[in-house]
């Protein structure tokens, strides 16, 4: 074979490996190797995400509550990064050098060609000193943010905060990226999707030291962000502020509702905080000192604290009752200083027989031991046990033990107990009786209620028999609210057994539990009510919706160790009643708003004072 014929074959086997080796190289590069075409697309273009304003957020009356502010992030593509005066650049940022050195390093772990956001929620202010100091850097830029900022510092718990989104929830929803922003609580996360508008995009040319030199492709391949939808809440923001005055330096809540829209006007927290001190880059620090506060400042009350009902609980017996037509508003039972039935006593202050209205207004508990028991022993139901599956079923219908299907993030259901629970822990296999269970006669024992759901039922018995799902907000804007709340949701309680009730209350505020807390020229219909705690001083309850036969406002007061009913729950909602109805209060009640306003229950020694020198619920 001639030697050169062969030198020929092998030079050209040469070439053609040499050649198809590149062509391979070449189609990894530019094809299969993603990283590479992302640097080479960001060695030419910048992608700046254009960041929407969150929609604004008002009271009823059309006050701004929540509005926006300028902020700004910094943002680095590590790749492009070249020495620079990182002694002065820390100087503007307000951080060390090793902090920015670690920034830097888990900027370029989670890409060296993408774009991170290392500082963030930069103020208009610092802003304005670093811009200055930008072009001698390269691979870093500024992206134009929005922060919230909150004209009155109140309503924190039905407002809610925004934070940084967290990688599970990114995983859960593909239009988050990390540094982006979500509505964590209140209506920022209950209408994140009306607020948060959509995010656009827009692409830059830019040249070998990162200045942009223009729009890539005149700006066809951008996307215009869309700004978020205004919202306008149903809380009253004078009414809010007002309830939140007398709440200071005591524990519990207010909830208020207009029975007619199951719109919220008051929604007030104590111990609460200053939303402001949620935003901005104080916001971690802020938030761990809230956390770690005794007072507990971030429990929102109205909607998870779950506390007994104490005597407020007796009206939907009553109802009950009627209903099954095991009384009639003349039904008589006698009260000797409470109830006896061998070793077993529920105390009362009475010695006289009641029937319904009297026995609401003086708040007699051995009449609703008589009452509960006859629910339970009722000759239509097989045995017990079937009558108090038949009474639960009416109190979830009342809106207890249950969530009511709100527009609030994290509420809570209460509780009342299922019959499995008391045959598990109580019965055990023995017959049932009513005696082990009678504590629910008076709303103690098991029961758990939350301050919106007894709200609720403030609006529920103001309406005669249904109630429309309490919600926080009255608008979004463009479109109408959820269809669910507008449809009143029935009790399956005939309207006229509520007239001897209704009646009952009316008269608590004349001549009951309740007359201290009377407003002239308004009638209330309102019942105290104590709610033991097996931790310390009982809870001050109190109930009621006004005007009698036009309501315009149901509301919920829990005082946490305030004892009675009619001692400072009462008080503090007639107050909150007739700032509503009136605007004002009146002079003649100017020493019970001063006394309300003054009152301080963080005292432990003042509890036990009051606890000694108590009066009737």
């Amino acid at each position: 074979m001639d030697i050169n014929s062969n030198r020929k074959y092998l030079v050209v086997t040469v070439f053609v490996v040499t050649g198809v080796i590149f062509l391979i190289r070449l189609f990894h590069l530019q094809v299969v190797d993603t990283t590479y075409k992302e640097y080479a697309t960001n060695n030419v273009l910048r992608k700046v995400v254009q960041y929407p304003a969150r929609g604004l957020i008002y009271d009823r009356n059309g006050e701004l509550l929540v509005y926006n502010k300028a902020a700004y992030d910094l943002l680095v593509t590590p790749r492009e990064v070249k020495p620079f005066d990182t002694l002065r650049f820390c100087q503007i940022l307000e951080i060390s050098v090793e902090d920015l050195r670690k920034l830097l390093k888990d900027a370029r772990d989670y890409s060296p060609f993408k774009p991170s956001v290392i500082v963030k929620q930069i103020s208009p202010e610092k802003y304005a000193t670093l811009q200055e100091q930008l072009y001698k850097v390269r691979g870093f830029y500024i992206q134009p943010r929005t922060l919230r900022e909150y004209p009155r510092p109140m309503a924190a718990h039905l407002l809610g905060y925004v934070g940084e989104v967290t990688r599970d929830m990114i995983e859960a929803n593909p239009y988050y990226q990390s540094g982006d922003y979500i509505g964590i609580s209140g209506i920022e996360r209950s209408y994140e999707n009306e607020l948060r508008g959509k995010k656009g995009v827009k692409y830059f040319m830019v040249d070998v030291h990162n200045r942009i030199q223009g729009s890539y492709l005149d700006g066809d391949a951008d996307t215009t962000a869309q700004i978020g939808k205004n919202l306008i809440s149903t809380i009253d923001a004078d009414l809010q502020e007002y309830a939140e005055q007398l709440l200071r330096n005591k524990r519990g809540s207010i909830v208020a509702i207009e029975p007619q829209t199951g719109e919220v006007l008051v929604f007030a927290n104590s111990p609460d905080y200053d939303p402001n001190l949620l935003v901005g880059r104080a916001r971690g620090n802020n938030y761990m000192s809230l956390v770690g506060d005794p007072q507990k400042p971030l429990y929102n009350r109205a909607l998870m604290a779950q506390y007994p009902p104490g005597s407020t609980f007796k009206m939907a017996n009553a109802l009950v009752a009627l209903q099954e037509g095991v009384i009639t508003p003349r039904t008589q039972y006698y009260c000797a200083h409470g109830y006896y039935s061998g070793n077993f006593r529920v105390g009362c202050h009475h010695d006289q027989s009641f029937d319904l209205v009297p026995s609401i207004s003086k708040s007699c508990n051995a009449y609703y031991v008589y009452v509960f028991r006859a629910i339970l022993e009722n000759r239509k139901y097989p045995d017990i046990r079937a009558a108090y599956e038949a009474w639960r079923e009416y109190m979830l219908r009342l809106g207890f033990g249950r969530t009511l299907d709100t527009d609030f993030v994290h509420e809570l259901k209460g509780l009342v107990p299922t019959s499995d629970y008391y045959e598990r822990f109580v019965f055990r296999g023995s017959r049932w009786r009513a005696l082990p269970v009678v504590s629910l006669s008076i709303g103690q024992g098991e029961l758990g209620v939350t301050p919106l759901q007894l709200a609720n039922h403030a609006a529920l018995l103001a309406n005669r028999g249904h109630y429309f799902i309490p919600h926080m907000v009255k608008e979004v804007e463009g479109q109408e609210i959820h269809p669910r709340f507008r449809q009143p949701i029935s009790a399956g309680i005939n309207r006229e057994h509520f007239d001897p009730v209704i009646e009952g209350m009316y008269q608590v505020m004349e001549s009951g539990t309740g007359g201290m807390s009377r407003i002239q020229g308004i009638e209330v219909c309102g019942k105290t009510g104590t709610a033991q705690n097996p931790h310390g001083a009982d809870h001050s309850v109190f109930m009621a919706f006004a005007p009698r036969n036009d309501p315009k406002i149901a509301i919920s007061v829990y005082i946490e160790n305030g004892i009675w009913g009619s001692t400072y729950a009462a008080p503090i909602a007639s107050l909150v009643i007739e700032k509503y109805l009136n605007d004002s209060i009146s002079p003649n009640r100017a020493w019970l708003e001063s006394n309300m306003l003054k009152a301080n229950l963080m005292n432990p020694m003042l509890l036990i004072e009051r606890e000694n020198n108590g009066t009737e619920e």
